[in-house]
């Protein structure tokens, strides 16, 4: 096992290099609309795991260039050999980065709230409360803990 610092250094430079290698490799212009976002390497140095996203809104485009990725992977692997001073190339695995599209939809939810915030402050600005004080005073008090008022545990 190597250490997790040593891994942690391996994952940016695979990262550098992948982003290089889809770049200069891989000629494609789908290739270019890839933006690798994190790369995560185990501490044995076997297995890296590269994040991208892809600058395309269409579902389409999304699913050729993950085809893309998967059938240049040896061609990839092949330039980070070249460039890696490791015995032992890390394999490649390429996952579509969700974290864009779950800021998005977390930016949604934000923004219905503070609607949802900013129509109850509009209400809340010409209301007038139901009572004086919303506060029990003693005298309120005294009358309801009254004896006689409420029929005890004994009364039937």
């Amino acid at each position: 096992m190597a250490d997790p610092a040593r891994a942690s250094r391996l994952a940016s430079r695979v990262k550098v290099i992948i982003a290089e290698a889809l770049r200069s490799t891989i000629k494609d212009e789908r290739a270019e609309m890839v933006t690798v976002t994190d790369t995560r390497v185990t501490n044995d140095l076997q297995h890296a795991t590269v994040y991208y996203t892809v600058l395309a809104p269409d579902e389409e485009t999304k699913a050729e260039v993950e085809q893309l990725l998967s059938a240049n992977q040896g061609r990839l692997r092949g330039a980070l050999g070249r460039q890696l001073s490791i015995r032992l190339t890390p394999t490649l695995e390429f996952v579509p980065d969700e974290i864009p599209e779950s800021a998005a939809h977390l930016e949604d939810l934000l923004q219905k709230a503070r609607e949802q915030d900013a129509a109850v402050r509009a209400k809340r600005e010409g209301a007038t409360p139901v009572v004086e004080s919303p506060y029990r005073t003693a005298a309120d008090a005294a009358e309801v803990n009254a004896p006689g008022d409420r029929p005890g545990p004994h009364d039937g």
